[in-house]
């Protein structure tokens, strides 16, 4: 078990330059080991961590040791703990993490213990930012509009997490309305060092949305993790990673005129995928970036999941202590921030030699070379010059169906097909712009392209430019500093008329919630089967992503979406074509519009004041009228509604006594489902819409719910009920016991009928029946999700037999008291003759102390066969949650000892 922390003596006092403390840091240079001059940033953030927390049980002096032996370990795919500062949430994610706490205070309620010791253990942040559907847009009405839409639809959640930002100690709920989660973290949240009861350390952070990364351009190591490890987090237990290599991206030059971040962070990313950083840290380096801006660095970080990497990273230095400075946080912190990281080796002082850094491999970017660009039409690492637009636009028409080819024919793909809009003749063409958003956290955050995109509407409206009607346009801003700095540069009356009303603060066109489409342009679209554009200042252009009726979707910095919403197309040279014909009649080319980096400079100086931010935040504390009005009960114990089909309280500590129910081995289980190799979580976790004939379809429908009110899995991920019955549901699973059959059922093998997969599961509950699932190579890949596991978990899954897991996976199955196994090398279901039809039995033994983290486990059928597998509990740490059933029965009974 724990013991006391063993370095101890290297506990050093951080001074004040005037006299005093700023608190107690664990000094990397008291260890005196010259490996750490060699580590990149990233590494020694790691590092710092292992040391505070080492306790020799859930980290351990061996893993400080892989740590500073990064050079060499690091090639090994070796695994470490790591216990992140803080957990930042968001409502989708937050209702089931919220739902957990509160089904923990009744389980420890009911076992005699003092229930108000359930709370996070580390700071956690919840930001509602998914709620923003542009519903209405061109309205300067519109984000009141869409506010009341949105609390209208989502109330009760709404309500539950306005309660659980009463009920718990240690959690910040931001309300709906405030702004992005990422950009909100970057202005307001993130601490760079904390300060806590006198101790000093970095910041990290562990977020439920991948763009996490966002923050690592503020020198916060963070990246975004699945629910069950962001609970783990919450409640003090460490996450298991592979050590990672770390790419290092020199920066040199200066950006050219003209040229924005969104050009700069499509070039990165197309590199950086060519390379290959998947699992890898980068980090970017060099005397460009001097002259790089703050901004400019969190757009290029808000992008690591689309070039692959694991975060993004840009050490801390001048431009980033400015910037915390330009955002409102006190001199008083920013000092105790400098302190801390230059005598702890981790600031950036660009005046000094250069470090020795070693990284695992390198690249380098002369800014200068960066060029006006966009991505797309499906891909965000799809990059396309600017100056090549129309030709690859017409490569795209001629090419097969593909990331890069709609397959029209020659002679269609000039076609115009005319359609009435309000009373008024209108034509639509192949690549016209229905579609332009400046949205997402990607671009939001900087003031250098917003206020870009405003002096593009203020030139284009002065020579008499307009949006043609039928296009949707619309802006959705990070937080409500852009608000004040558009409306302090008096340019915001430029967007406005436009188009560019402000629509909410929020996620928006990026993740789909483009709202509809004029049902006349739809139809136009529809019925001629015309490839038609959206144009957003996103991250993610998948096809479908942005809006059904949008084949091809562009990402582009916000002024371009200004330009080519102007232009009303996506098929123009910028270069030779005229955008439109000003108020004179004359021609007006994308050079007449296009504001120089000396214009958007001034503006920015003159627009953008530290006043703004304290402001923004001191209001999102108050929270908004509506928010505010919203009725929740006082109590610390949450008071569950049954008739609730949006918040549930799920089963996890049903019969849940003080003793561990120690380990346990299955016997006799049926197979419920037979997988091949590469079953995702997008396969396993509920997802998407409703279908009317799911179970999930028919548990709402006996409740009264119709069939127009569904709404989505992803709005009832508070409803366990809702979720098991949707787990496995993904209607193109391929599952062997169907026989070539794809989709969401199995066959109960005693009596042979073929159910729904939850059905099954059910039927084999009701037998007393134990149940498993045979699979193949890859288990659990994709993104991570908790209700992956939760979901299998509620259906009496006891154990996964696979070829290989994804990692973070197994780990959430081990969570959720699940065995994970794995067939010996070069064997599987198939070689071995394992049909599923199989009764299978795992003995384990009684006792936890007996088993070891990766020893041999035997499996017998009832038909005589027997076979050798590793049982992929990893560490003691694993051991102890399945000795408990689970890390959060683990959790609850420690704390009740304490």
């Amino acid at each position: 078990m724990a013991s006391e922390n063993p370095f101890r003596s290297i506990l050093k006092a951080l001074e004040k330059p005037d006299g005093g403390e700023f608190g107690n840091y664990y000094s990397l240079p008291a260890l005196n080991d010259p490996r750490i001059d060699k580590l990149p940033y990233s590494i020694r953030i790691l590092l710092e961590s292992a040391i505070r927390n080492c306790d020799e049980f859930q980290v351990k002096s061996k893993d400080v040791e892989k740590i500073l032996d990064w050079e060499n370990t690091s090639p090994k795919q070796v695994e470490i703990p790591f216990k992140p500062a803080r957990v930042l949430l968001q409502d989708f994610t937050g209702v089931p993490a919220v739902v957990d706490l509160a089904c923990m205070r009744d389980a420890m309620n009911n076992l005699g213990g003092d229930s108000n010791k359930i709370n996070p253990l580390v700071p956690v942040d919840l930001v509602i930012d998914h709620s923003v559907q542009v519903d209405v847009a061109r309205s300067e009405n519109a984000v009141q509009a869409n506010m009341e839409l949105e609390f209208q639809r989502n109330k009760e959640r709404f309500a539950f997490l306005k309660w659980g930002s009463n009920a718990f100690d240690n959690m910040l709920v931001v309300p709906p309305g405030s702004g992005i989660v990422h950009q909100v973290n970057l202005e307001y949240l993130a601490r760079v060092v904390f300060n806590r009861n006198g101790l000093l350390y970095p910041d990290s952070v562990v977020g439920t949305d991948s763009h996490t990364t966002m923050i690592d351009g503020l020198g916060v190591a963070g990246w975004g993790v699945g629910g069950i490890e962001a609970e783990a987090t919450m409640l003090g237990q460490p996450m298991s990673m592979v050590l990672p290599g770390v790419v290092g991206f020199k920066l040199t030059g200066k950006l050219r005129d003209g040229m924005t971040a969104t050009d700069l962070v499509l070039t990165v990313t197309q590199m950086l995928r060519k390379h290959g950083v998947v699992g890898k840290f980068v980090e970017f380096h060099g005397e460009g970036m001097r002259e790089l801006s703050l901004a400019d660095r969190a757009t290029i970080a808000n992008m690591s999941p689309e070039y692959g990497a694991t975060m993004g990273f840009f050490p801390v230095d001048h431009v980033t202590l400015q910037y915390l400075k330009l955002t409102g946080r006190s001199d008083e912190t920013v000092a105790m921030i400098e302190a801390y990281l230059r005598a702890n080796k981790m600031f950036v002082d660009y005046n000094e030699p250069a470090s020795k850094t070693v990284y695992s491999s390198k690249l380098e970017l002369n800014l200068e070379d960066v060029e006006p660009c966009v991505s797309g039409p499906k891909r965000p690492h799809d990059r396309v010059p600017l100056k090549e637009m129309k030709a690859d636009w017409y490569s795209c028409l001629d090419s097969r169906v593909g990331f890069k080819g709609f397959a029209v024919p020659k002679e269609a793909q000039s076609k115009a097909v005319e359609f009435n809009f309000n009373g008024t003749p209108a034509k639509l063409r192949h690549g016209d712009v229905v579609i332009a958003a400046i949205t997402s956290c990607t671009n939001t955050s900087n003031p250098s392209v917003m206020l870009g995109a405003a002096l593009v509407a203020k030139k284009a409206c002065e020579l008499g430019l307009e949006v043609k009607p039928w296009i949707k346009t619309s802006l959705a801003p990070g937080s409500g500093v852009v608000t004040k700095y558009l409306a302090k540069s008096g340019l915001q009356k430029y967007l406005n008329q436009l188009g560019f009303s402000i629509v909410g603060y929020g996620c928006t066109t990026c993740i789909g919630n483009s709202g509809d489409i004029h049902e006349a342009v739809a139809s136009a679209i529809v019925d001629n089967d015309l490839v038609a554009s959206a144009v957003l200042s996103g991250n993610r252009n998948f096809e479908g992503r942005v809006h059904p009726l949008t084949r091809a979707n562009y990402l582009a910095s916000p002024p371009l979406v200004v330009a080519y919403a102007l232009a009303g197309t996506v098929d123009i040279d910028f270069e030779t074509e005229p955008i439109g014909t000003g108020k004179d009649g004359k021609k007006i080319f994308f050079r007449d519009i296009w504001p120089s980096n000396k214009e958007v400079a001034e503006v920015v100086q003159a627009s953008v004041l530290p006043d703004m931010f304290k402001a923004t935040y001191e209001a999102i504390t108050k929270g908004n009228s509506m928010w505010n009005e919203l009725s929740v009960a006082s109590g610390t114990l949450y008071e569950w509604d049954p008739k609730s089909t949006y918040i549930h309280e799920p089963p996890y500590f049903k019969g849940m006594t003080m003793s561990p129910p120690g380990p346990h081995g299955v016997k006799d289980a049926f197979c419920l489902l037979n997988f091949g190799d590469s079953i995702t979580t997008d396969h396993i976790s509920p997802a998407g819409s409703i279908h009317k004939d799911s179970p999930a379809a028919k548990y709402l429908m006996e409740r009264g719910v119709d069939r127009r009110d569904f709404n989505s899995y992803g709005s009832r991920r508070g409803n366990d009920e809702i979720m098991a019955r949707g787990t496995f549901a993904n209607i193109r699973i391929v599952n062997k016991h169907l026989k070539g059959e794809v989709g969401p059922k199995t066959v109960h093998i005693p009596s042979g009928e073929k159910l729904s997969v939850f059905d099954a599961a059910m039927k084999y509950r009701n037998e007393g029946r134990d149940t498993i699932i045979l699979a193949g190579a890859e288990y659990g890949s994709g993104s991570s999700r908790d209700w992956a596991a939760k979901g299998p978990m509620l259906l009496g899954v006891k154990a996964v037999i696979s070829k290989s897991f994804e990692r973070i996976h197994r780990s959430n199955l081990v969570g959720m008291g699940i065995i994970p196994l794995c067939f010996k090398t070069g064997e599987d279901a198939e070689t071995l003759g394992l049909t599923g039809e199989e009764l299978y039995t795992i003995e384990l033994p009684n006792n936890v102390s007996e088993i070891k983290p990766g020893q041999d486990v035997t499996v017998v059928t009832n038909n005589g066969k027997s076979f050798t597998c590793t049982l992929r509990f990893d560490t003691e740490v694993e051991l102890a949650y399945f000795n408990h059933g689970g890390i959060l029965q683990y959790v609850i009974r420690n704390l009740i000892k304490q």
